[in-house]
């Protein structure tokens, strides 16, 4: 039988990687599957293959009512997106007492390092690729990003 420790550390695992959906067989014959979507199912007895993957792309999550992004759009339409290039952790600093690589009102280039998408207890520094100057940051420190999920707005003239 899995512990529940055992079972949030595996949906901790799945919701960090690219895996759409995990299956696993236990000792005995229960048996787990976790999705992406959110939804686990309950441990079932029935024989299943040891460990599988699926490859499909998982969903965005759901937008918590809090969030920045049920704000009101910009208004200027000519507004660039800096996107996480992974799933991961976001951070502002590269470190809690150093400063934020940048605040709302910075000007920025295109080699400019905006952030840290923590994936994997990997540190990878994401650069603006676009110049400009930041006009919203759309996510909070220490806040869990997606493939693809807007960081950053830039006013680019």
């Amino acid at each position: 039988m899995f512990t529940m420790d055992e079972i949030k550390e595996l949906i901790r695992a799945v919701d960090e990687s690219s895996v759409g959906e995990l299956k696993i067989q236990g000792e005995t014959e229960e048996k787990i599957t976790i999705k992406k979507e959110g939804t686990a199912a309950a441990p079932a007895v029935q024989p299943a293959p040891a460990v599988q993957s699926g490859q499909q792309p998982a969903p965005a999550p759901a937008v918590e009512s809090g969030s920045k992004e049920n704000e009101a759009p910009h208004k200027n339409e000519n507004l660039k997106e800096i996107v996480s290039p992974m799933v991961g952790t976001f951070y502002r600093a590269p470190s809690p007492e150093a400063s934020m690589y940048v605040k709302e009102g910075d000007r920025v280039k295109e080699d400019s390092v905006v952030c840290i998408v923590e994936a994997m207890k990997l540190m990878n520094e994401l650069e603006a690729e676009t110049s400009g100057e930041i006009v919203d940051i759309l996510v909070d420190d220490g806040e869990l990003v997606e493939y693809g999920q807007p960081l950053f707005l830039v006013d680019p003239r």
